[in-house]
């Protein structure tokens, strides 16, 4: 059995790629990348490297080649390009017969109003339309997105949001990795769907856990949209940056991140990481 994961020099792809390498022999593991050169460390360990750039469909025909079982971790950029990377990499995948795709999505995915949600559900509902055995990894929000306003706390700033009450199920992004490992390396999780979702936390709720991690009290400012992105601006956010960061705002306000599910410890057979002990370590960093 071959597997393949894309994407496997960004963040979560290399610890997706750390994790497997426990239990998969390098052999038997291959990923695709944009830029080879960035992925020397893996080829040194036994890791097959493959070119593959979602922007150029005829290098995924032999990224894909031989594969059995692939992780898509989706793209970055505006959702019509990120929809047109991954609609390459669905078809590359099934020109080339492989036979399990499983695909980091957004939490609710096909029914959420999130910003970000539009490029999910095209994705998701392309998988389905080739008829290969699939899971879906809909993950919530990584602990490790909330660094910039870590180090503004430890800088001396409150924690500012426009997020309201919504709530959200942050978890460590290592605990993403270990999700999809185990759906890559283990057996019954064709046409899934797991919602990956940590404890629901409002905004206060988590300023309560960083003060606790760094010894004091984190004051919450609650602000409106147009405040906090004006805040953003002066933080010397760049432009460009700013009206993502407001959507993401929105969307938690909205409630698009309020998903309950256990789907996280099912398939890790253990608790997820604790998000004092998560924030312990982003602090440090």
């Amino acid at each position: 059995m071959k597997i393949l994961v894309t994407g496997a020099t960004g963040k979560l792809g290399t610890k997706v790629v750390n994790t497997l390498l426990q239990t998969v022999p390098a052999d038997q593991l291959a990923v695709s990348v944009r830029n080879p050169e960035k992925a020397e460390d893996l080829r040194k360990r036994g890791v097959e490297v493959r070119q593959g750039d979602f922007d150029h469909p005829n290098t995924l025909d032999a990224a894909f080649s031989g594969i059995d079982r692939l992780l898509i971790i989706s793209a970055d950029g505006d959702n019509e390009t990120r929809i047109r990377q991954h609609g390459n990499a669905v078809d590359a995948a099934k020109r080339a017969g492989v036979k399990f795709i499983a695909y980091t999505s957004l939490a609710n995915a096909r029914e959420s109003k999130n910003f970000l949600a539009p490029t999910h559900k095209a994705t998701e509902e392309m998988i389905l339309a080739t008829g290969i055995p699939y899971s879906f990894l809909r993950n919530n929000w990584y602990l490790e997105n909330e660094v910039s306003t870590i180090q503004g706390v430890l800088a001396g700033a409150p924690w500012v949001t426009s997020a309201g009450s919504g709530k959200v199920g942050w978890a460590a992004q290592q605990d993403y990795a270990d999700a999809a490992a185990a759906v890559l390396t283990g057996s019954g999780h064709e046409n899934t769907t797991y919602e990956l979702s940590g404890k629901l936390l409002t905004q206060e709720e988590f300023a309560a856990a960083l003060g606790t991690v760094i010894g004091k009290q984190v004051p919450v400012q609650q602000v409106d949209d147009v405040a906090y992105g004006n805040i953003m601006k002066e933080a010397g956010v760049p432009d460009f940056v700013i009206p993502m960061l407001v959507e993401i705002q929105k969307g938690i306000r909205e409630g698009t991140l309020e998903v309950e599910s256990n789907d996280f410890e099912k398939l890790l057979g253990r608790p997820l990481t604790p998000i004092h002990e998560v924030l312990s370590q982003l602090v440090k960093a």
